[in-house]
């Protein structure tokens, strides 16, 4: 057994302080700390006073450190991984873009036989953003490899693949929702020119989630609220890429004000170049241009991030002013609700062993995943 010590441990409850955090590959017990107490443990991590929070979970993401999902390599997947660990996130959904079905194919594949082995963040499947999109609103998708809801794809893949970016307006999307419904995949709506009308319909037949909300879909009108008024109008969970060039500063504060913050998911939606120098890279076969934090295709669309999710909370938490406690909510409970990672995003008994230790400013002292230690800054 093991345990934290000197922690500000965020707890559903608020933030505890002088508590003990025991564990093994589970979360055993969180109790008082007793300077008289002896206890047998195998390891003590003292957090320095420092926040213990679940771990970090990012269900958007392509790649890191110079690597990407689409690679359909090991060395891609771990280098990702340990990228990712390095930020503070602890699983993710290894996340494709549209491409060739063959390459989509392989990249899942490769996910699959990699999921129990990368030694970083877990992960926990894959995000399939594409191909089934449409391209009115591609963003940094190639339109010309976008096709029609395939359910065959997800049986091929339904033990990999959690998640399924979808625009339910074009032909076929009702048999595929109830297909991926029954599989138990999480559906969202992204890269769609829905109708107000469609979205909620899509809504009604059981999509829970946005892709990249404001980002790559029908925006909001007066006349016509598209898929941002029925985001705004339903239960829907909604993703946020705060990393201030997706969106204007006011946008997290006011979609907090309209769903509230269970409702709110941090992506990153980070591409290869995330920790890397600016300079070119690919994505999806084409190339990608980053400076001054701004990821962007030729004719200037943008082009995934190169955010990190700890700097994404950090930016969360100044422009909302929420308890650190509440914000942490959107990267850690929030995602894991979306997957249905019934063991993952909170800190109690019975769940993994999943923490992201970090200061007042987000800096990452510590990540440990399964109850196992896999980044440390000093």
């Amino acid at each position: 057994m093991k345990a934290i010590k000197n922690a500000r441990i965020i707890h559903e409850s608020g933030i505890l302080e002088n508590h003990i955090l025991l564990f093994n590959e589970k979360i055993i017990e969180i109790i008082p700390f007793d300077l008289n107490q002896t206890y047998e443990l195998d390891e003590m991590i003292d957090a320095g006073h420092h926040y213990v929070s679940p771990g970090f979970i990012d269900i958007h993401i392509h790649g890191s450190g110079g690597s990407d999902t689409a690679d359909a390599t090991g060395y891609a997947l771990q280098t990702v991984s340990t990228k990712l660990a390095s930020t503070g996130v602890t699983a993710f959904l290894a996340t494709t873009i549209t491409e060739d079905i063959g390459k989509i194919k392989a990249a899942l594949r490769n996910a699959s036989d990699c999921r129990n082995k990368v030694t970083g963040a877990k992960i926990l499947g894959c995000h399939l953003e594409g191909p089934f999109l449409n391209s009115q609103f591609k963003g940094a998708h190639n339109p010309d490899k976008m096709i029609l809801p395939d359910i065959s794809l997800i049986k091929e893949f339904k033990d990999i693949v959690r998640l399924v970016t979808f625009a339910p307006e074009i032909s076929g999307s009702r048999e595929f929702i109830q297909y991926c419904k029954g599989a138990g995949i999480a559906l969202s709506i992204g890269h769609s020119a829905a109708s107000y009308e469609q979205a909620l319909d899509a809504i009604s037949q059981g999509v829970g989630h946005i892709t990249h909300t404001f980002n790559g879909m029908s925006p909001l009108h007066h006349r016509k609220p598209g898929v941002v008024g029925a985001a705004m109008n339903t239960t829907v969970s909604c993703e946020l890429i705060v990393d201030n060039v997706h969106l204007h500063t006011a946008i997290p504060e006011i979609m907090y004000k309209l769903k509230g913050i269970d409702k709110i998911v941090l992506v990153t939606d980070a591409m290869r170049a995330c920790g890397m120098p600016e300079g070119n890279y690919d994505l999806g076969g084409r190339q990608v241009s980053v400076k001054d934090g701004k990821a962007v295709l030729a004719d200037g669309s943008l082009a995934g991030s190169v955010l990190t999710m700890n700097t994404a909370l950090k930016n969360f938490r100044e422009i909302t002013k929420l308890p650190l406690e509440e914000v942490i909510k959107a990267a850690t409970v929030n995602p894991a609700k979306v997957i249905s990672a019934k063991k993952k995003g909170l800190i109690k008994p019975g769940m993994d062993a999943d923490f992201t230790i970090f200061d007042a400013d987000f800096n990452i002292i510590s990540t440990i995943v399964n109850g196992k230690c896999v980044y440390q800054k000093f």
